[in-house]
């Protein structure tokens, strides 16, 4: 059987793309509606990064209002909706990525995306992005029974884009990625311009990378040049 590829697997939210403006902005119209003061996104940033969910409970906590779990459930839907028509009013690529991308796959490696969003929006805010057909997968938070931190997120990702999972990668921005990643048994690039409570440093990743001018380098590292050589 041909040899399967080396494989870069990707969070979406804070990784691939600066998403907070259209994240908080949604958070924000759901406070609003219920009479509660908006975040400032600077201070709302690092709720982001678990999902919708998470991200409605966080975000009515931090404005002093918890939610019990039949009104977050509630919320959602309406979270859903809302976000659904409002994916790229801020969002961006980051800068440095399409060069990037664009050099591992001429060295060969096929692209994955992996993350805890609603795998429609996943989809359609890539799409919005123009860059949704470079990945061969595009696995969102209920795509499988598990999600992130659960390492079956990423290895069922990497089976489902056909990629070789002893020689993937994971690049991300918080500690589900790299939990995830670690109890998978692949190594992580963790990005520091992302959303995560903690330094992603203290976090442990195996390498980190504050651009993605470095992305190659960090992965010509963890993937051994006698298995996947990298371009420079």
């Amino acid at each position: 059987m041909p040899k399967l590829p080396p494989i870069a697997v990707f969070d979406l939210d804070g990784t691939l793309a600066e998403t907070a403006g259209d994240l908080i902005g949604t958070l924000n119209v759901l406070l609003r509606r219920e009479q509660m003061p908006s975040l400032q996104l600077e201070e709302a940033r690092d709720l982001i990064g678990a999902g919708a969910k998470a991200l409605i409970q966080r975000g009515f906590s931090a404005a002093g209002a918890p939610l019990s779990a039949a009104r977050s459930e509630q919320l959602f839907g309406d979270f859903l909706e809302y976000y659904g028509q409002h994916l790229c009013d801020h969002t961006y690529l980051y800068e440095g990525l399409l060069p990037a991308l664009d050099k591992l796959e001429e060295s060969g490696f096929i692209l994955a995306v992996c993350t805890n969003k609603h795998e429609a929006h996943a989809v359609a805010l890539l799409e919005k992005l123009a860059i949704a057909g470079r990945f061969a997968a595009i696995c969102g938070r209920a795509t499988f029974p598990y999600f992130k931190p659960d390492p079956r997120h990423i290895t069922l990702t990497i089976e489902r884009a056909k990629g070789d999972p002893s020689r993937a990668v994971m690049v991300g921005d918080s500690r589900a990625d790299v939990d995830a990643a670690k109890a998978a048994g692949i190594p992580v690039i963790g990005v520091t311009f992302g959303y995560t409570d903690t330094p992603i440093e203290q976090l442990d990743p195996d390498r980190v990378i504050s651009h993605f001018d470095d992305l190659v380098s960090a992965v010509d590292i963890l993937v051994p040049h006698e298995r996947a050589r990298v371009a420079s």
